[in-house]
């Protein structure tokens, strides 16, 4: 009989992946959080929340990629050793993770690029 994936574990990872990209998403404003208050010239938000910098984000991000692929590799050099418990579609799963994870920070990195060039080619 062949091993088939437990959907469990997979539907847990779907939500750990689901928890960590909301991390970018904009937090909504719900009754008391976020107090406004206007005067005639001004606009004053007070939210409240502390929102991480950008470089924060991106930091962790890279780190956050950086841990996949290493546990690519150890479970793939697991499973080369012979390690019970290893199983090839585990390793298979976890090597596209990490193929995945990487081609997306460097889609994020030539965004970046991209628009670093376009902000320094602006005329002042």
């Amino acid at each position: 009989m062949v091993d088939r994936v437990d959907i469990n574990r997979l539907l847990g990872e779907m939500r750990s992946i689901k928890s960590q990209t909301q991390v970018f998403q904009r937090p909504q404003a719900l009754n008391g959080d976020v107090g406004i208050s206007r005067g005639l010239n001004n606009l004053q938000v007070d939210t409240g929340n502390k929102v991480p910098s950008f470089g924060d984000l991106m930091t962790k991000a890279i780190n956050n990629v950086n841990e996949v692929q290493k546990d690519s590799s150890a479970m793939a050099t697991a499973y080369e050793k012979g390690v019970a418990g290893v199983d090839i579609t585990d390793v298979m799963i976890a090597s596209q993770k990490a193929s995945v994870s990487f081609q997306a920070m460097v889609q994020v990195r030539n965004k970046l690029v991209e628009a670093y060039k376009d902000v320094m080619s602006m005329p002042i």
